[in-house]
């Protein structure tokens, strides 16, 4: 039997963390020396949120710049990973009979390529991109985790990028000591329960865990792509968190390594 590569969700946090050396980059770097080396990545990433499911299909993706208010340095990031389009048609395969556009148009964005940066840092595995449905319910994009799967077995390593809290309107902008509120803590740790105990229900339909859940959560763009990795979880698999912390209070840091 063909070992499985892990699934690995990544709490992305800022943009500077491309060009940083903090505890998360280097957690990022460490899984990257110690995983096989995947033929592929297949990424979903909070910031490529469309109403339609959509995968990058170019040989030589750009590295989008999807932010302001940033230093010029950030904006010279360059991530040249080579495309791979034959991944793109076996995702349009495996999701079926689901309409998935071959998309040549997008690119990179920050999400995928300011943790891989750090993960695969000489920009030399093939890199696809998996958008989110913005018109569909969180249950939707598990479902399509699910039918994923088969890929674990065939090199391909499945990143889910945002963050399991993400709340830019309660962030400690210039507070960088500021320690997490306490409602995003109570649910990073709930969260943290349930995927131990492999209890995913409740946080598909995480809009009924309640008001730490929802401050936590108050779009779900940076939330679903978490969804995407629990889904590919085999029974009895290990599920570990890698790297953890909170950013400016309402940022969740935390990585989740299933496999």
């Amino acid at each position: 039997m063909t070992a499985l590569l892990p699934a690995i969700f990544f709490g992305h946090g800022n943009p500077m963390n491309a060009l940083q050396q903090n505890a998360w980059t280097e957690g990022w770097a460490e899984l990257g020396r110690s995983i096989p080396r995947p033929k592929a990545v297949l990424c979903i990433s909070a910031h490529w949120y469309v109403p339609e499911t959509a995968v990058t299909a170019m040989t030589q993706p750009r590295t989008i710049h999807d932010f302001g208010g940033f230093p010029p340095e950030l904006f010279r990031v360059e991530y040249p990973a080579p495309g791979d389009p034959a991944l793109a048609q076996r995702v349009q395969a495996l999701l079926a009979p689901l309409p998935v556009r071959l998309d040549e148009q997008w690119g990179l964005d920050h999400g995928t390529w300011a943790v891989l940066c750090h993960v695969f840092p000489q920009a030399d595995v093939p890199l696809v991109q998996l958008s989110l449905d913005a018109s569909k319910p969180a249950a939707f994009h598990y479902a399509l985790g699910k039918q994923l799967a088969p890929l674990r077995a065939e090199g391909v390593l499945i990143v889910g990028s945002g963050n399991l809290v993400h709340n830019l309107r309660a962030y400690a902008w210039g507070q960088p000591s500021v320690g997490a509120y306490d409602w995003a803590a109570r649910f990073e740790q709930q969260a943290r329960a349930l995927m131990l105990a492999d209890d995913v229900a409740p946080l598909i339909q995480y809009e009924q865990l309640g008001r730490d859940a929802l401050l936590s959560i108050p779009t779900p763009e940076h939330y679903l792509p978490l969804l995407y990795v629990l889904a590919l979880r085999q029974p009895g698999e290990d599920i570990s968190f890698p790297s953890e912390g909170m950013d400016g209070g309402s940022i969740s840091m935390l990585t989740v390594r299933v496999g």
